[in-house]
């Protein structure tokens, strides 16, 4: 098995991340060793927050039932009369400007609904991640893009708005994806207004991570090389 907790280590140390990267899996049955999630949340990103901070855990669909948006980019199907919720979320979100209708079919959706996700902080993940969300300042976002772009893994998409889930399936689909986030999931992870998401594929992990000192390396020198340009051409 990958050793994804010296991964971690080489992110965090070479991106200077504030939060740990959530490693995301689904599966058709639970992990052996890998307690069910209990309890209730108001959205699926805030299975995010909980892995960051340090749980291991799985759900299942009964957990993201609270969430319409989010069992949407999931392919979740709400029960009634839950689904009505989704409805009635888009009719807010259209009502005051914040999406238009047409919109919709531009949000990426994962292909079959997940019997089990796992959650877990990546140095921790149990099984082989099929995701892998990092957040961080821009600066530290442009590093780890700019490493996929080198390990030529990277997406050609701009970066993704609202909703944020939907990295995950765009990740999935396209490659490593960089999200702005978007209100809700904000507002429940306690994502910072200064920090923005990457999705990486988790099979891509290790080819990134091989290019990130390079990357830094490589910015460090080129700040120094723009510094001087400035200071020489600035009159």
């Amino acid at each position: 098995m990958i050793a994804y907790r010296q991964l971690e280590e080489r992110f965090a140390g070479s991106l200077h991340l504030g939060r740990r990267p959530v490693a995301v899996t689904f599966r058709d049955t639970p992990p052996p060793g890998v307690t069910q999630f209990t309890g209730e949340v108001p959205s699926g990103c805030s299975f995010w927050r909980l892995a960051a901070e340090g749980r291991t855990f799985y759900t299942v669909p009964a957990d993201h039932l609270n969430c319409p948006i989010g069992g949407f980019t999931h392919n979740i199907a709400l029960p009634e009369p839950r689904a009505a919720e989704l409805e009635q979320a888009l009719g807010l979100m259209t009502s005051v400007g914040y999406i238009r209708m047409e919109d919709i079919p531009g949000v990426f959706r994962l292909p079959n609904a997940p019997a089990i996700v796992i959650y877990a902080p990546l140095a921790d993940t149990p099984a082989a991640p099929d995701v892998v969300l990092f957040s961080g300042r821009p600066a530290s976002v442009m590093l780890l893009e700019e490493a996929a772009m080198r390990a030529g893994v990277a997406a050609q998409l701009p970066m993704l708005g609202r909703p944020t889930c939907m990295a995950i399936p765009a990740a999935l689909a396209q490659g490593t994806v960089a999200s702005a986030g978007c209100i809700g999931n904000r507002i429940y992870t306690g994502l910072e207004d200064d920090e923005l998401y990457v999705a990486v594929p988790g099979k891509d992990l290790e080819r990134i991570a091989g290019e990130v000192q390079t990357i830094v390396t490589a910015n460090q020198k080129l700040a120094e090389y723009h510094r001087q340009r400035r200071e020489l051409l600035t009159r």
